[in-house]
């Protein structure tokens, strides 16, 4: 089993007492009065029914329900802190629903209007910053990786099918299809999309846990993978080595700025989430300077539309503050307009399949839900797991909801 480490927003069992961010903040009355305004509109525009202790309702009667537990702390969050105070309250219990992903998904659906526009223009005033600590260069992408990645194999273990797989399945509509199948289909079309196969020299850029290395060396890829994560390094050596593969398979942790040779083929599966926009530039410029004359990349990207990629860019989210440090989700746009500017590659070939990724994370969801004292035996406390439930139904809405995609891409010069 392998040890949790501490983390300073992200440790297992934290004592809320003497965690500031779960602390119940400072009454700020005119905050708390324009967050419980703000907490109104969002029930009438979203259809979402808000219970107060005291019985009384804010939106419809008939809408999900998000029943507040402690309005005072729950309002003083929001009002302070927005929608990283709106996640800690959760974690924190103020509020809690019966169906947390009926909840969050028409907010999601909604969250280009919640905010009066007045308001919008000063959200570079109230709004928190991406903090310097966070930025991907080399030392900082090491350290936020390991906030996620190195967490626990064995919490990964908890919600993750037999794959060892932590992105989009692709789902061909079964319901009872099972989340295996799904994933190796999702891998193996993008493996077709990049033409690996026999002989192939193949770059990928974000090992996981090794299925893709392994599913490429069985086709008799030569397959050169790259890591921050000594937890999902080790794992996928070892795994690459009970597969009857590791001659062709090798794992470094190496940042993707230090790659060397040319390749075959250049793959990436949702790892440029965590590049940062800063280095959105280097990232594919480093794809150009790999990729062999002739050969191909097969990208797959989680998405959102482009006006609010560029309204939420600069801002520091509960997400970013919690779960992926120094994460931003690029536009299908943004992709295109970096490879146009600053290299000499093309997207060839799309495919969405964002619904798949909402069942994909529903069942992670549930599982990591039912999995609750699996969890907690390995050192993860209740406020771990409500963060971990949150961000979880959190994904699910927004995909749900069509806030965000995901896709895969043919790239080539």
């Amino acid at each position: 089993m392998t040890t949790t480490r501490e983390y300073p927003s992200m440790a297992p069992n934290v004592d809320l007492t003497r965690w500031p961010a779960m602390a119940p903040p400072r009454p700020a009355p005119v905050r708390a009065a324009i967050a419980r305004a703000l907490l109104a509109r969002v029930a009438h525009r979203t259809g979402v029914t808000v219970v107060l202790p005291n019985g009384s309702r804010l939106g419809p009667t008939s809408g999900p329900v998000l029943t507040v537990r402690d309005p005072r702390a729950f309002l003083a969050r929001l009002g302070r802190h927005g929608n990283i105070g709106f996640g800690e309250a959760y974690m924190a219990g103020d509020w809690e629903a019966d169906d947390l992903v009926g909840v969050l998904e028409p907010i999601a659906r909604n969250v280009a209007t919640l905010v009066p526009s007045r308001l919008q223009r000063l959200r570079r005033f109230y709004d928190p910053r991406l903090p310097a600590t966070e930025d991907n260069n080399r030392r900082g992408a090491r350290r936020n990786i390991a906030r996620h990645y190195d967490l626990s194999n064995d919490l990964f273990a908890t919600f993750l099918d037999e794959t060892m797989t932590y992105s989009s399945a692709l789902f061909t509509g079964s319901v009872d299809e099972p989340l295996a199948v799904a994933q190796r289909r999702k891998i193996d079309r993008l493996l077709d999309l990049a033409s690996v196969g026999n002989g192939t020299r193949l770059l990928e850029i974000g090992t996981g846990w090794g299925e893709l290395a392994i599913r490429a060396a069985r086709r008799g890829a030569r397959v050169t993978t790259l890591t921050l994560s000594s937890e999902q390094a080790d794992f996928a050596a070892r795994r690459a080595s009970d597969a009857g593969v590791a001659a062709n398979v090798e794992i470094r942790r190496q940042d993707y700025r230090d790659a060397d040779g040319t390749y075959d083929a250049i793959v990436s599966v949702e790892m440029v989430e965590a590049v940062g926009e800063k280095w959105w530039p280097t990232y594919f410029r480093t794809l150009d300077q790999r990729l062999a004359p002739g050969g191909a990349i097969g990208l797959q990207a989680i998405l959102m539309p482009h006006d609010r990629m560029l309204a939420s860019r600069s801002s520091w989210s509960w997400i970013n503050k919690y779960v992926f440090p120094g994460g931003i989700i690029m536009s299908e746009r943004a992709i295109e307009d970096t490879l146009a500017a600053h290299t000499t590659l093309r997207v060839a070939d799309r495919l969405h399949f964002g619904a798949s990724y909402a069942e994909t994370l529903r069942r992670w969801r549930e599982t990591f839900v039912g999995a609750a004292e699996r969890v907690a035996a390995l050192g993860f406390d209740e406020t771990f797991r409500r963060m971990w439930t949150m961000y979880l139904a959190y994904s699910e809405a927004g995909f749900r909801a069509g806030y965000l995609d995901v896709g895969q891409f043919l790239i080539r010069r």
